[in-house]
């Protein structure tokens, strides 16, 4: 999906007791709240996968911009806004744990995301997602402004199988042994 030109506000006051926050997270720090978002319940599993160095590499890019909702002081919000391709923006992760599902804080998010991007020189804001994300993703990345733009079938081992994910993640998701 993908944004040519910000998209119309739609303001919401973050949720109560909820702060958003750039950080600048170690290995540990950053693996533990991607788990946490993506990948129990969504099978996220790329960066868990990743070497440290390649991993360390990514975070500590400047042209990579890592943010969290912080909750009675934990992370329970990932938002990684990825510019290190000119003229454009990869929304690279998007994600809350489920402490803040159903709060307002995913909008309240995509506020902050939609309106940091273009606070850069861009022409492209681009999100990716696939049928092992949430349902709800998809028609809440059409109602922000992204626009479909192109489709593919991509094939990938189970990261429940490799052991990357312990087999009791995405329950709603069958393994085929």
């Amino acid at each position: 999906l993908e944004m040519l030109a910000p998209a119309p506000a739609r303001p919401v006051p973050a949720p109560e007791g909820v702060s958003f926050e750039q950080i600048k997270p170690d290995l540990d720090r950053y693996r533990d709240l991607f788990t946490r978002v993506g990948s129990l319940d969504w099978l996220w599993h790329g960066r868990l996968k990743m070497n440290e160095a390649d991993l360390q590499a990514i975070l500590s890019d400047p042209k990579v911009a890592i943010y969290t909702l912080r909750l009675d002081g934990q992370d329970e919000a990932l938002l990684e806004l990825d510019f290190r391709q000119d003229g454009a923006c990869q929304l690279a992760y998007f994600g809350l744990t489920a402490n803040l599902i159903g709060s307002g804080a995913g909008r309240f998010m995509m506020n902050q995301a939609i309106s940091l991007a273009w606070a850069q020189d861009i022409t492209r804001f681009h999100v990716d997602t696939c049928t092992m994300d949430s349902p709800q993703a998809l028609p809440f990345y059409i109602r922000s402004g992204f626009t479909p733009c192109a489709q593919q079938i991509e094939v990938r081992d189970d990261p429940r199988l490799d052991g990357i994910l312990p087999r009791s993640a995405a329950p709603h998701v069958p393994i085929f042994d």
